[in-house]
Protein backbone atom coordinates (compact mmCIF):
# COMPACT_ATOMS: atom_id res chain seq x y z
CA UNK A 1 0.00 0.00 0.00
CA UNK A 2 1.65 2.86 -0.93
CA UNK A 3 1.80 6.77 1.33
CA UNK A 4 -1.82 7.68 -0.39
CA UNK A 5 -3.61 5.08 0.24
CA UNK A 6 -3.03 4.58 3.61
CA UNK A 7 -3.92 7.81 4.49
CA UNK A 8 -6.90 7.80 3.20
CA UNK A 9 -7.37 4.47 4.88
CA UNK A 10 -6.74 6.33 7.93
CA UNK A 11 -9.12 9.37 7.74
CA UNK A 12 -13.17 9.27 9.00
CA UNK A 13 -15.78 8.52 6.54
CA UNK A 14 -18.50 10.88 6.27
CA UNK A 15 -21.61 9.72 8.78
CA UNK A 16 -23.85 7.95 5.64
CA UNK A 17 -27.91 9.41 5.16
CA UNK A 18 -30.12 7.04 6.51
CA UNK A 19 -33.46 6.33 4.99
CA UNK A 20 -35.27 8.66 7.15
CA UNK A 21 -33.34 11.92 6.56
CA UNK A 22 -33.01 11.20 3.02
CA UNK A 23 -36.51 11.20 2.62
CA UNK A 24 -37.09 14.12 4.59
CA UNK A 25 -34.29 16.31 2.17
CA UNK A 26 -36.43 14.45 -0.75
CA UNK A 27 -39.72 15.81 1.04
CA UNK A 28 -38.70 19.72 1.70
CA UNK A 29 -37.50 19.65 -2.10
CA UNK A 30 -41.07 18.66 -3.48
CA UNK A 31 -42.67 20.86 -1.52
CA UNK A 32 -40.45 24.43 -2.55
CA UNK A 33 -40.82 23.15 -6.04
CA UNK A 34 -44.70 22.44 -5.46
CA UNK A 35 -44.97 25.83 -3.76
CA UNK A 36 -42.85 27.58 -6.97
CA UNK A 37 -45.13 25.49 -9.37
CA UNK A 38 -48.15 27.29 -7.25
CA UNK A 39 -46.73 30.45 -7.29
CA UNK A 40 -46.47 30.73 -11.28
CA UNK A 41 -49.85 29.46 -11.81
CA UNK A 42 -51.21 32.28 -8.94
CA UNK A 43 -48.99 34.76 -11.05
CA UNK A 44 -50.37 33.56 -14.64
CA UNK A 45 -54.11 33.72 -12.92
CA UNK A 46 -53.55 37.04 -12.18
CA UNK A 47 -52.08 38.46 -15.58
CA UNK A 48 -55.30 36.86 -17.04
CA UNK A 49 -57.72 39.06 -14.58
CA UNK A 50 -55.73 42.19 -14.85
CA UNK A 51 -56.13 41.51 -18.71
CA UNK A 52 -59.60 40.90 -18.47
CA UNK A 53 -60.06 44.32 -16.43
CA UNK A 54 -57.56 46.02 -18.54
CA UNK A 55 -59.72 44.74 -21.56
CA UNK A 56 -63.12 45.98 -19.89
CA UNK A 57 -61.77 49.67 -19.10
CA UNK A 58 -60.55 49.99 -22.54
CA UNK A 59 -64.16 49.09 -24.04
CA UNK A 60 -66.03 51.29 -21.52
CA UNK A 61 -65.96 55.25 -23.00
CA UNK A 62 -67.18 56.98 -20.08
CA UNK A 63 -64.05 55.60 -17.94
CA UNK A 64 -60.78 58.19 -18.72
CA UNK A 65 -58.22 56.29 -15.85
CA UNK A 66 -58.73 53.56 -13.90
CA UNK A 67 -57.05 52.85 -10.40
CA UNK A 68 -55.81 49.56 -8.74
CA UNK A 69 -55.77 48.22 -5.50
CA UNK A 70 -53.17 48.05 -2.93
CA UNK A 71 -50.63 45.44 -4.23
CA UNK A 72 -46.77 44.11 -3.58
CA UNK A 73 -44.56 44.74 -6.24
CA UNK A 74 -44.24 41.77 -7.98
CA UNK A 75 -48.16 42.18 -8.49
CA UNK A 76 -47.41 45.77 -9.72
CA UNK A 77 -45.01 45.12 -12.63
CA UNK A 78 -47.18 42.43 -14.03
CA UNK A 79 -49.81 45.49 -14.35
CA UNK A 80 -47.77 47.75 -16.04
CA UNK A 81 -46.78 45.39 -18.09
CA UNK A 82 -50.38 44.45 -19.56
CA UNK A 83 -51.02 48.24 -19.31
CA UNK A 84 -47.89 48.80 -21.58
CA UNK A 85 -48.93 45.98 -24.59
CA UNK A 86 -52.46 47.20 -24.60
CA UNK A 87 -51.07 51.24 -25.23
CA UNK A 88 -51.67 52.79 -21.95
CA UNK A 89 -49.88 55.08 -19.36
CA UNK A 90 -50.08 54.18 -15.98
CA UNK A 91 -47.82 55.34 -12.76
CA UNK A 92 -47.42 53.73 -9.10
CA UNK A 93 -48.38 55.77 -6.31
CA UNK A 94 -48.45 55.65 -2.41
CA UNK A 95 -46.01 54.40 0.06
CA UNK A 96 -43.72 51.13 -0.66
CA UNK A 97 -45.38 47.85 1.55
CA UNK A 98 -47.97 49.80 3.05
CA UNK A 99 -50.43 51.53 0.33
CA UNK A 100 -48.73 51.76 -3.18
CA UNK A 101 -51.03 51.24 -6.01
CA UNK A 102 -51.17 51.38 -9.51
CA UNK A 103 -53.14 53.77 -11.85
CA UNK A 104 -53.72 53.81 -15.51
CA UNK A 105 -54.65 56.31 -18.44
CA UNK A 106 -56.23 55.92 -22.03
CA UNK A 107 -53.33 57.54 -24.31
CA UNK A 108 -56.18 60.19 -24.98
CA UNK A 109 -56.58 60.94 -21.52
CA UNK A 110 -52.61 60.97 -20.41
CA UNK A 111 -51.86 62.69 -16.75
CA UNK A 112 -50.88 66.15 -16.78
CA UNK A 113 -47.90 67.28 -14.56
CA UNK A 114 -49.86 68.50 -12.13
CA UNK A 115 -52.12 65.75 -11.79
CA UNK A 116 -48.96 63.35 -11.71
CA UNK A 117 -47.69 65.79 -8.82
CA UNK A 118 -51.28 65.37 -6.62
CA UNK A 119 -51.50 61.80 -6.47
CA UNK A 120 -47.74 61.72 -5.80
CA UNK A 121 -48.80 63.73 -2.42
CA UNK A 122 -51.90 61.70 -1.96
CA UNK A 123 -54.26 64.37 -2.46
CA UNK A 124 -57.32 63.53 -5.16
CA UNK A 125 -57.39 64.92 -8.20
CA UNK A 126 -59.72 67.83 -9.20
CA UNK A 127 -60.04 69.22 -12.82
CA UNK A 128 -62.31 72.23 -11.47
CA UNK A 129 -60.03 73.31 -8.62
CA UNK A 130 -56.99 72.61 -10.76
CA UNK A 131 -58.42 75.18 -13.32
CA UNK A 132 -58.74 77.54 -10.66
CA UNK A 133 -55.37 77.16 -9.32
CA UNK A 134 -54.16 77.15 -12.78
CA UNK A 135 -55.91 80.96 -13.28
CA UNK A 136 -55.01 81.86 -10.17
CA UNK A 137 -51.12 80.63 -10.85
CA UNK A 138 -51.81 83.12 -14.19
CA UNK A 139 -52.54 85.76 -11.85
CA UNK A 140 -50.16 85.48 -9.25
CA UNK A 141 -47.70 85.60 -12.33
CA UNK A 142 -49.17 88.70 -13.96
CA UNK A 143 -49.13 90.91 -11.28
CA UNK A 144 -45.45 89.85 -9.94
CA UNK A 145 -44.41 90.87 -13.68
CA UNK A 146 -46.84 93.93 -13.46
CA UNK A 147 -44.57 95.07 -9.53
CA UNK A 148 -41.42 94.46 -11.95
CA UNK A 149 -42.25 96.57 -14.33
CA UNK A 150 -42.76 99.17 -11.56
CA UNK A 151 -39.56 99.12 -9.84
CA UNK A 152 -37.65 99.35 -13.04
CA UNK A 153 -39.48 102.65 -14.44
CA UNK A 154 -37.54 105.78 -14.50
CA UNK A 155 -37.75 107.57 -11.30
CA UNK A 156 -38.68 111.59 -12.76
CA UNK A 157 -37.12 114.37 -10.24
CA UNK A 158 -39.03 117.07 -8.87
CA UNK A 159 -38.64 120.06 -10.51
CA UNK A 160 -41.13 122.25 -9.00
CA UNK A 161 -39.79 124.11 -6.07
CA UNK A 162 -43.26 123.81 -4.15
CA UNK A 163 -43.63 120.07 -4.84
CA UNK A 164 -39.89 119.42 -4.07
CA UNK A 165 -40.79 120.86 -0.07
CA UNK A 166 -44.63 120.20 0.19
CA UNK A 167 -44.38 116.86 2.34
CA UNK A 168 -42.26 118.73 4.62
CA UNK A 169 -43.56 122.18 5.35
CA UNK A 170 -47.06 121.74 3.82
CA UNK A 171 -48.72 122.68 0.90
CA UNK A 172 -49.47 126.17 1.96
CA UNK A 173 -45.75 126.74 3.25
CA UNK A 174 -44.22 125.79 0.09
CA UNK A 175 -46.55 127.98 -1.83
CA UNK A 176 -45.18 130.95 0.28
CA UNK A 177 -41.99 129.72 0.08
CA UNK A 178 -41.82 130.10 -3.56
CA UNK A 179 -43.41 133.37 -3.77
CA UNK A 180 -40.66 134.42 -1.29
CA UNK A 181 -37.85 133.62 -3.45
CA UNK A 182 -38.72 135.20 -6.77
CA UNK A 183 -36.74 139.31 -6.97
CA UNK A 184 -38.62 142.14 -7.07
CA UNK A 185 -38.51 143.13 -10.79
CA UNK A 186 -38.92 147.11 -10.40
CA UNK A 187 -34.89 146.65 -9.09
CA UNK A 188 -33.78 145.77 -12.48
CA UNK A 189 -34.46 141.84 -11.71
CA UNK A 190 -34.54 140.04 -15.69
CA UNK A 191 -35.79 136.93 -15.69
CA UNK A 192 -32.56 134.48 -17.39
CA UNK A 193 -35.07 133.33 -19.97
CA UNK A 194 -35.22 136.96 -21.05
CA UNK A 195 -31.37 137.39 -20.89
CA UNK A 196 -31.61 134.71 -23.87
CA UNK A 197 -31.26 136.30 -27.52
CA UNK A 198 -33.40 133.48 -29.87
CA UNK A 199 -32.99 136.24 -32.59
CA UNK A 200 -31.31 135.29 -35.99
CA UNK A 201 -28.51 137.55 -37.27
CA UNK A 202 -30.75 138.65 -39.86
CA UNK A 203 -33.52 140.00 -37.63
CA UNK A 204 -30.55 141.59 -35.37
CA UNK A 205 -29.82 143.50 -38.37
CA UNK A 206 -32.93 144.98 -39.06
CA UNK A 207 -34.36 145.66 -36.03
CA UNK A 208 -30.73 147.75 -35.98
CA UNK A 209 -31.62 149.63 -38.84
CA UNK A 210 -34.92 150.02 -37.79
CA UNK A 211 -33.52 151.72 -34.53
CA UNK A 212 -31.03 153.90 -36.40
CA UNK A 213 -34.06 154.78 -38.78
CA UNK A 214 -36.53 155.35 -35.59
CA UNK A 215 -33.99 157.57 -34.25
CA UNK A 216 -32.86 159.58 -37.57
CA UNK A 217 -36.50 160.17 -37.67
CA UNK A 218 -36.65 161.28 -33.91
CA UNK A 219 -33.76 163.88 -34.42
CA UNK A 220 -35.13 165.34 -37.68
CA UNK A 221 -38.50 165.93 -36.38
CA UNK A 222 -37.19 167.66 -33.13
CA UNK A 223 -35.10 170.09 -34.83
CA UNK A 224 -38.15 171.11 -37.69
CA UNK A 225 -39.96 171.40 -34.21
CA UNK A 226 -37.56 173.43 -33.03
CA UNK A 227 -37.12 175.76 -35.83
CA UNK A 228 -40.96 176.41 -36.01
CA UNK A 229 -41.16 177.19 -32.58
CA UNK A 230 -38.07 179.45 -32.95
CA UNK A 231 -39.80 181.74 -36.36
CA UNK A 232 -43.13 182.06 -33.95
CA UNK A 233 -41.08 183.10 -31.23
CA UNK A 234 -39.32 186.04 -33.83
CA UNK A 235 -42.20 186.86 -35.68
CA UNK A 236 -44.48 187.42 -32.45
CA UNK A 237 -41.59 189.79 -31.13
CA UNK A 238 -41.54 192.08 -34.29
CA UNK A 239 -43.84 195.04 -33.68
CA UNK A 240 -46.67 195.94 -36.21
CA UNK A 241 -45.76 198.48 -39.03
CA UNK A 242 -47.83 201.94 -39.42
Amino acid sequence: MDLLGSIMGSMEKPPSLNDAERKKVKAQKAMIEKQQEADKKKLVVFREKIQKRIHEFIKDPQKQKFKFEVMDKVYRAIVHEVTDVAGLTSFSFGIEEQDRYVMCWKKEFAPTDDELQAYRKGEEWDPEKAKLAAKQKEIDRLQAEADSNKKTEKVIPVSDYKDKYKHLIGDESAKGGAKQTLANRSYGFVPSENKRDRRTVEQVLADTRAKKKLKTESSSASELSSQNASTETTTSSCPDLP
